[in-house]
């Protein structure tokens, strides 16, 4: 059953019975009020009955004493104390109540009983005659007026009910259309997206605060998410399919030329096994970016521990010269504990190191300093520098701000997104100054070891 059925049955049902539950309260609440107005009535009659008995003096009261004071459809009975009837007096057309069985009563006695399917209001009422005797007056009275109102009030109550099931009928309609339309609607535009492979979005009349329209504004959010996504995740392909073939061209290349003429010409054998062997350490270095670049944020496993930021910091800038035989001028101001993931850390440092020895040729300056909250790591070079237009698109998997010059240092765009992923796996921050023409500032901001530990782990000294 679809949703805007069930909602229309559910509402409907629902309304139905509360209608019901209200009209038969009110039947019942006005029923009993007028049988006990009814019985009350009866009563003053009864006790009228007893003041004029006992104000006439006779030692008895008589059938026609008691005429005067018999309901207008009922009867007046008088039982004596051994259950036989005495005197009395029945309006026209209600003699059946004299075949009654009667009963003595001690104690006063009011309820409603059936006869021929009609109801009465009975009242007994002790009463004690002029002679000393003790009698109950008994007083019968049709209550078939009070019937026919009750029955004139349900017939009005079962119309009403009936004639309300039609609105609650409609209602239920508009509020099922109401409340599935946004639903319907996203269903038709996802069936629109998996038939035409375009992203499309629900279209939102007005803007309002309900759930609904929260709905609706959150898919189309969604499908903007997907769409940029999907989008970033086609140039990712594009760009990894362009620069995977460069390397395989030239790999292919060489092995054909070393295959048609490398026997003859040794020179050209070295020339060919440099160029394969540089070209497939290309490759293994962009699978290896690629594949930490695929890694999902929860892949990454952090190991966190304490160091001594210009400890260790030292140590990376000592191997950085002797593995690229370049100046660099370390400075630090004094030692600075955190906390972090040393592995991850070495890798972050040797991004922004790589580039900054790919972009200048002058020295480079390192800095360790710290903040209250965090110890900083400062990379400066005095190279090409980056555009102001292009510092926000930087950490963008292979984005490259020249692509001519890019191909002459070989960097496949992917050192920064990737810096930018670790930095976030360890609670780092990762802070870009530059100017073109004049170098580049990278800053790395690493929480102290005195900071609160974000993830439940404590440190460990090292």
């Amino acid at each position: 059953m679809k949703l805007q059925n069930k909602i229309n049955l559910y509402t409907t049902v629902m309304f139905i019975c509360l209608l019901i539950l209200i009209t038969s309260a009110i039947y019942l609440s006005f029923s009993r009020m007028m049988q006990n107005s009814e019985l009350e009535r009866t009563a003053a009659e009864a006790r009228q009955a007893i003041s004029g008995i006992n104000d006439s003096g006779a030692s008895g009261p008589s059938k026609e004493l008691l005429k005067a004071y018999v309901p207008v459809n009922g009867m007046l009975l008088i039982v004596k104390a051994d259950g036989s009837k005495g005197p009395a007096a029945v309006a026209p057309g209600q003699q059946g109540l004299y075949d009654l069985q009667a009963a003595f009563y001690q104690n006063e006695q009011q309820r409603i009983v059936e006869y021929n399917g009609v109801s009465h209001a009975f009242v007994a009422i002790p009463v004690v005659l002029n002679d000393g005797e003790v009698a109950s007056l008994q007083v019968t009275e049709s209550l078939e007026q009070t019937e026919k109102v009750l029955r004139t009030l349900r017939a009005v109550l079962v119309a009403v009910t009936v004639i309300a099931m039609i609105p609650v009928v409609i209602s239920s309609r508009l509020l099922g259309n109401l409340i599935t339309r946004p639903i319907t609607s996203m269903i038709a535009t996802m069936r629109d997206i998996q038939g035409s492979g375009h992203f499309k979005r629900i279209p939102l009349p007005r803007e309002s605060k309900d759930e609904l329209y929260q709905m609706g504004d959150t898919f189309n959010k969604m499908m903007e998410l997907l769409e940029i996504n999907y989008e970033k995740q086609g140039q990712f392909i594009s760009n990894a399919s362009h620069e995977l073939k460069t390397p395989l061209t030239v790999i292919e290349s060489y092995a054909s030329l070393l295959k048609r003429r490398g026997r003859e010409q040794p020179e050209l054998f070295e020339e060919s096994v440099q160029a394969i062997h540089s070209e497939a350490i290309r490759m293994k270095e962009l699978t290896e970016q690629l594949l930490l670049l695929a890694r999902h944020d929860e892949q990454w496993k952090v190991e966190w521990e304490e160091l001594n930021l210009a400890g260790v910091v030292d140590e990376l800038v000592r191997s950085f010269r002797k593995a690229y035989h370049r100046d660099i001028n370390l400075e630090t101001e004094e030692e600075v504990r955190i906390r972090t993931d040393a592995q991850k850390f070495r890798q972050l440092f040797y991004i922004l190191m790589d580039n900054a020895r790919k972009y200048s040729e002058d020295t480079i300056e390192v800095k360790v300093t710290k903040t209250p909250q965090y110890g900083v790591v400062e990379v400066l070079d005095r190279g090409i520098g980056i555009p102001a237009a292009d510092l926000d698109k930087i950490f963008d998997r292979f984005y490259r701000v020249d692509k001519a010059r890019t191909r002459k240092t070989g960097g496949f765009g992917l050192g920064l997104s990737l810096a930018k992923e670790i930095a976030d796996a360890m609670a780092a921050k990762i802070q870009m100054e530059s100017i073109e023409g004049y170098g580049t500032k990278a800053k790395i901001l690493l929480p102290l070891s005195n900071q609160k530990d974000r993830d439940g782990i404590s440190s460990k000294a090292t």
